[in-house]
Protein backbone atom coordinates (compact mmCIF):
# COMPACT_ATOMS: atom_id res chain seq x y z
CA UNK A 1 0.00 0.00 0.00
CA UNK A 2 0.99 3.47 -0.90
CA UNK A 3 1.16 6.17 2.23
CA UNK A 4 -1.77 7.89 1.13
CA UNK A 5 -3.89 4.66 0.72
CA UNK A 6 -2.64 3.46 3.91
CA UNK A 7 -3.09 6.58 5.81
CA UNK A 8 -6.85 6.31 4.28
CA UNK A 9 -7.77 2.74 5.06
CA UNK A 10 -6.72 3.41 8.38
CA UNK A 11 -8.83 6.56 8.91
CA UNK A 12 -11.67 6.34 7.10
CA UNK A 13 -12.23 2.52 7.12
CA UNK A 14 -14.60 3.18 10.30
CA UNK A 15 -16.82 5.71 8.28
CA UNK A 16 -17.29 4.01 4.84
CA UNK A 17 -16.43 0.12 5.14
CA UNK A 18 -19.19 -1.97 6.65
CA UNK A 19 -18.19 -5.33 8.47
CA UNK A 20 -18.93 -8.73 7.40
CA UNK A 21 -21.73 -10.29 9.88
CA UNK A 22 -23.83 -13.62 8.62
CA UNK A 23 -26.83 -12.40 9.25
CA UNK A 24 -28.99 -10.52 6.81
CA UNK A 25 -28.59 -6.67 6.73
CA UNK A 26 -30.61 -4.12 5.07
CA UNK A 27 -29.16 -1.70 2.93
CA UNK A 28 -30.84 1.59 3.83
CA UNK A 29 -29.35 1.28 7.12
CA UNK A 30 -26.33 1.68 5.38
CA UNK A 31 -26.51 4.65 3.58
CA UNK A 32 -29.27 6.27 5.25
CA UNK A 33 -31.97 6.18 2.96
CA UNK A 34 -33.94 4.35 0.27
CA UNK A 35 -31.91 4.93 -2.97
CA UNK A 36 -31.85 2.08 -5.60
CA UNK A 37 -28.37 0.09 -4.40
CA UNK A 38 -26.02 -1.05 -6.90
CA UNK A 39 -23.51 -3.76 -6.13
CA UNK A 40 -19.93 -3.89 -7.95
CA UNK A 41 -18.50 -7.35 -6.95
CA UNK A 42 -14.51 -6.83 -7.47
CA UNK A 43 -13.86 -2.61 -7.81
CA UNK A 44 -10.01 -3.01 -7.92
CA UNK A 45 -8.48 0.30 -7.33
CA UNK A 46 -11.97 1.74 -7.42
CA UNK A 47 -11.92 4.48 -9.96
CA UNK A 48 -14.12 3.90 -12.19
CA UNK A 49 -17.03 3.24 -8.86
CA UNK A 50 -15.71 6.49 -7.89
CA UNK A 51 -16.39 8.07 -10.94
CA UNK A 52 -19.86 6.98 -11.28
CA UNK A 53 -21.27 7.34 -7.92
CA UNK A 54 -20.09 10.94 -8.66
CA UNK A 55 -22.22 10.89 -11.35
CA UNK A 56 -24.98 9.38 -9.87
CA UNK A 57 -25.51 10.70 -5.98
CA UNK A 58 -29.16 9.74 -6.33
CA UNK A 59 -28.00 6.42 -6.34
CA UNK A 60 -26.28 4.07 -3.61
CA UNK A 61 -22.85 1.59 -4.44
CA UNK A 62 -21.81 -1.12 -1.87
CA UNK A 63 -18.26 -1.87 -3.27
CA UNK A 64 -17.17 -5.08 -2.17
CA UNK A 65 -13.59 -6.09 -2.68
CA UNK A 66 -10.60 -7.87 -0.28
CA UNK A 67 -7.51 -6.39 -1.93
CA UNK A 68 -6.41 -4.27 0.35
CA UNK A 69 -4.63 -1.04 -1.30
CA UNK A 70 -7.46 -1.23 -4.16
CA UNK A 71 -10.16 -0.65 -1.11
CA UNK A 72 -7.02 2.32 0.66
CA UNK A 73 -7.23 3.85 -2.95
CA UNK A 74 -11.01 4.31 -2.60
CA UNK A 75 -11.33 5.41 0.35
CA UNK A 76 -9.29 8.19 -0.47
CA UNK A 77 -11.10 9.25 -3.67
CA UNK A 78 -14.38 9.13 -1.64
CA UNK A 79 -12.63 11.43 0.98
CA UNK A 80 -11.20 13.53 -2.02
CA UNK A 81 -14.22 14.20 -3.75
CA UNK A 82 -16.30 13.89 -0.89
CA UNK A 83 -18.50 11.00 -1.61
CA UNK A 84 -21.30 9.70 0.50
CA UNK A 85 -23.23 7.42 -1.31
CA UNK A 86 -20.50 4.54 -1.95
CA UNK A 87 -19.72 1.86 1.36
CA UNK A 88 -17.20 -1.18 0.81
CA UNK A 89 -17.55 -4.36 2.75
CA UNK A 90 -13.85 -6.16 2.66
CA UNK A 91 -15.05 -9.45 2.54
CA UNK A 92 -15.75 -12.83 0.04
CA UNK A 93 -18.47 -11.60 -2.18
CA UNK A 94 -20.15 -14.86 -2.70
CA UNK A 95 -20.61 -14.92 1.20
CA UNK A 96 -21.73 -11.42 1.55
CA UNK A 97 -24.95 -12.06 -1.47
CA UNK A 98 -25.31 -15.06 0.55
CA UNK A 99 -25.58 -13.70 3.84
CA UNK A 100 -25.94 -10.20 3.91
CA UNK A 101 -27.98 -9.41 1.07
CA UNK A 102 -31.75 -9.53 1.01
CA UNK A 103 -33.67 -11.06 -2.45
CA UNK A 104 -34.66 -8.03 -4.21
CA UNK A 105 -32.70 -5.76 -2.87
CA UNK A 106 -30.29 -4.53 -5.45
CA UNK A 107 -30.89 -3.00 -8.60
CA UNK A 108 -27.87 -3.75 -10.39
CA UNK A 109 -24.34 -5.68 -10.30
CA UNK A 110 -21.54 -4.43 -11.97
CA UNK A 111 -18.56 -6.99 -12.50
CA UNK A 112 -15.99 -5.37 -14.01
CA UNK A 113 -13.58 -7.06 -15.58
CA UNK A 114 -13.25 -10.09 -12.57
CA UNK A 115 -10.30 -12.89 -12.57
CA UNK A 116 -10.46 -14.67 -16.03
CA UNK A 117 -8.88 -17.64 -14.32
CA UNK A 118 -6.98 -18.42 -17.97
CA UNK A 119 -5.83 -21.92 -17.68
CA UNK A 120 -8.34 -24.37 -18.70
CA UNK A 121 -7.79 -26.49 -15.43
CA UNK A 122 -8.65 -23.21 -13.49
CA UNK A 123 -12.02 -21.96 -14.88
CA UNK A 124 -13.81 -23.62 -12.40
CA UNK A 125 -12.74 -20.86 -9.95
CA UNK A 126 -14.39 -18.26 -12.23
CA UNK A 127 -16.67 -15.88 -10.88
CA UNK A 128 -19.86 -16.17 -13.86
CA UNK A 129 -20.97 -19.29 -13.97
CA UNK A 130 -23.94 -21.02 -12.71
CA UNK A 131 -25.07 -20.97 -9.81
CA UNK A 132 -23.70 -18.25 -8.66
CA UNK A 133 -25.75 -16.18 -11.60
CA UNK A 134 -28.55 -17.59 -10.05
CA UNK A 135 -27.62 -16.33 -6.61
CA UNK A 136 -27.51 -13.09 -8.67
CA UNK A 137 -30.96 -13.13 -10.35
CA UNK A 138 -32.58 -13.84 -6.88
CA UNK A 139 -30.84 -10.76 -5.50
CA UNK A 140 -32.06 -8.45 -8.26
CA UNK A 141 -35.05 -6.64 -7.96
CA UNK A 142 -37.66 -6.97 -11.05
CA UNK A 143 -35.99 -4.71 -13.50
CA UNK A 144 -32.71 -4.52 -12.44
CA UNK A 145 -29.54 -5.36 -14.56
CA UNK A 146 -26.24 -7.32 -14.34
CA UNK A 147 -23.31 -5.48 -16.03
CA UNK A 148 -20.31 -7.27 -16.59
CA UNK A 149 -17.27 -6.51 -18.94
CA UNK A 150 -14.09 -8.69 -20.03
CA UNK A 151 -11.14 -8.80 -22.29
CA UNK A 152 -10.96 -12.88 -22.25
CA UNK A 153 -12.56 -13.72 -25.53
CA UNK A 154 -13.23 -17.14 -23.88
CA UNK A 155 -14.69 -15.74 -21.07
CA UNK A 156 -17.13 -13.30 -22.47
CA UNK A 157 -18.58 -16.41 -24.64
CA UNK A 158 -18.12 -18.73 -21.07
CA UNK A 159 -20.50 -16.19 -19.20
CA UNK A 160 -22.56 -15.08 -21.78
CA UNK A 161 -24.00 -18.56 -22.12
CA UNK A 162 -24.13 -19.20 -18.67
CA UNK A 163 -26.06 -15.73 -18.15
CA UNK A 164 -28.32 -16.95 -21.08
CA UNK A 165 -29.03 -20.15 -19.11
CA UNK A 166 -30.05 -18.65 -15.96
CA UNK A 167 -33.80 -18.07 -15.00
CA UNK A 168 -35.23 -14.84 -14.78
CA UNK A 169 -32.25 -13.08 -16.48
CA UNK A 170 -33.29 -11.85 -20.24
CA UNK A 171 -30.57 -10.37 -22.72
CA UNK A 172 -32.00 -7.52 -24.56
CA UNK A 173 -28.77 -7.80 -27.00
CA UNK A 174 -29.96 -11.59 -27.91
CA UNK A 175 -29.64 -11.61 -31.72
CA UNK A 176 -27.73 -8.83 -32.45
CA UNK A 177 -25.30 -8.23 -34.83
CA UNK A 178 -22.38 -9.06 -32.04
CA UNK A 179 -23.98 -12.57 -30.95
CA UNK A 180 -25.56 -11.30 -27.84
CA UNK A 181 -23.04 -8.97 -26.50
CA UNK A 182 -23.95 -5.60 -25.27
CA UNK A 183 -22.75 -2.20 -26.76
CA UNK A 184 -20.27 -0.21 -24.67
CA UNK A 185 -22.42 1.68 -21.93
CA UNK A 186 -21.33 5.41 -22.81
CA UNK A 187 -21.54 5.99 -18.83
CA UNK A 188 -18.90 3.34 -18.11
CA UNK A 189 -15.61 5.09 -17.49
CA UNK A 190 -12.28 3.17 -19.61
CA UNK A 191 -9.83 2.30 -16.60
CA UNK A 192 -6.39 2.53 -17.31
CA UNK A 193 -6.52 -1.90 -16.66
CA UNK A 194 -8.91 -1.63 -19.28
CA UNK A 195 -6.56 0.16 -21.63
CA UNK A 196 -3.63 -2.15 -21.14
CA UNK A 197 -6.04 -5.41 -22.20
CA UNK A 198 -6.81 -2.96 -25.90
CA UNK A 199 -2.77 -2.25 -26.11
CA UNK A 200 -2.92 -5.97 -26.40
CA UNK A 201 -5.29 -6.34 -28.86
CA UNK A 202 -7.79 -7.79 -26.07
CA UNK A 203 -11.51 -7.39 -27.55
CA UNK A 204 -13.25 -6.12 -24.61
CA UNK A 205 -16.92 -7.89 -24.11
CA UNK A 206 -20.05 -6.21 -22.61
CA UNK A 207 -22.86 -7.93 -21.43
CA UNK A 208 -26.15 -6.74 -20.05
CA UNK A 209 -28.83 -8.96 -18.58
CA UNK A 210 -32.21 -7.37 -17.15
CA UNK A 211 -34.26 -9.22 -14.46
CA UNK A 212 -37.68 -10.46 -15.34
Amino acid sequence: MSVAQKRSYETLSPRFCIPFTPDAASAPAFFGNENPLTIEIGFGMGIATADIAEANPQKNYLGLEVHTPGIGRLLWEIEKRDLRNIRIIEHDAVEVLEKMTAPGSAAAFHIFFPDPWPKKRHHKRRLVTRPFTDMLAEKLSSGGYLYMVTDWEDYGNQALAELSATPGLVNPHAGSGKSGFAPHQDWRPRTKFEQKGIDKNHEVRELYFIKE
